[in-house]
């Protein structure tokens, strides 16, 4: 290769660096799942779920139970943050102020299951995920109605997907979100929402993205391929390495 090719595109490749770290650095992501609450047993095997998907998709996945590593030096390293089975008050003041940097600094956010029962007294926060968790009834079947096949995090679900699961009501759901998947209070018992309860959606917020599925309760979903493709497709547009509609 020519000198004077050479030193172009390496001066490209450092422009790029240095202008967006957080987009030099898409190959990573951290699941963080520490629990003020309610600890879903589930936890483990959604961890292994996503470092399997980590190997066979090209990005490597660290993991904790650490707050403090929610600092601006220590994010700076992540392409997406990988909110699974939290709940409750997890963060301080300044670890709240470093996520939402983060955030605002183009990165992304991936909510699993009761990541929408965590920190109830940051409002920014509850529009990140989308909405809040209120209650659920008991474990059973239902039927969810993928609304927008044209994802990347849904175009291989069936238009009607029956599924056991634990199904989340929830308040102040958010208005700009673009829904991916409904669950029809018809199908089961305890609904709270009405026609219009989503189960999974994704949006632009303040700077980033963020993608939430409200499934992923029981331990089974973590070997479920279906479920392990429609999360794939939430972590890939977090980490903004696809565009999420088709």
């Amino acid at each position: 290769m020519p000198k004077k090719i050479l030193y172009l595109f390496c001066t490209v490749l450092l422009t790029l660096f240095f202008i967006n770290p957080v987009a030099a650095k898409k190959k990573r992501v951290l699941v963080f799942s520490k629990t003020a609450g309610f600890y879903h047993t589930s936890i483990p095997a959604g961890i292994a779920a996503i470092q399997k998907l980590g190997i066979e998709n090209g990005f490597e996945v660290d993991t904790t139970k650490n707050a403090a590593l929610f600092n601006t030096k220590n994010l700076k390293k992540y392409a997406a943050i990988i909110f699974l089975g939290t709940t409750g008050d997890v963060f301080n003041e300044e670890q709240q102020s470093a996520f939402e940097k983060y955030i605002r600094s183009g990165g992304g956010y991936a909510g699993i299951h009761a990541a929408t029962d965590t920190e109830y007294g940051w409002p920014w926060y509850g529009k990140l995920a989308g909405a809040w968790f209120i209650n659920h009834p008991a474990q059973q079947e239902a039927i969810l109605n993928v609304v927008n096949s044209n994802t990347i995090a849904t175009k291989h679900l069936p238009e009607v997907w029956k599924r056991k699961d634990e199904w989340y009501n929830f308040k102040e759901i958010s208005k700009d979100l673009n829904v991916l998947i409904k669950i029809d209070e018809n199908s089961y018992k305890g609904g709270e929402n009405g026609d219009n309860h989503p189960m999974s959606w994704y949006h632009a917020f303040d700077g980033g993205r963020a993608f939430y599925t409200a499934l992923g309760h029981v331990d089974e979903s973590f070997s479920d391929p279906l479920f392990i493709k429609h999360i794939l497709g939430g972590i890939e547009y977090a980490m903004g390495l696809k565009q999420m509609a088709l």
